[in-house]
């Protein structure tokens, strides 16, 4: 099953580590250098031309991880990933 994050990226239900909204856990000082120190490494693709709300954790088969902002809620990608609905 896979998930829509926004423009054409889709990615692997199996891959999600977790899903999360941009504006409550940018607070935590630990979660704002991850994401940083992601970005600095190459790991982030944004899935949006408009403002992220969300972003999504997943696995890749290097061991790494990657992460997705997308212009979608995480409640609704979520919910889209509970429901097994792809778009």
């Amino acid at each position: 099953m896979y998930l829509h994050l926004g423009q054409s990226v889709v990615i692997r239900h199996k891959d999600i580590i977790g899903i999360f909204d941009l504006d409550n856990a940018s607070w935590s000082h630990r979660t704002r250098s991850f994401l940083e120190r992601a970005e600095q490494e190459g790991r982030v693709i944004s899935a949006t031309r408009d403002l992220p709300t969300s972003f999504v954790v997943c696995r890749e088969k290097d061991g790494q991880s990657r992460i997705y902002l997308s212009q979608f809620s995480s409640a609704t990608l979520k919910s889209r990933v509970e429901n097994g609905f792809m778009e």
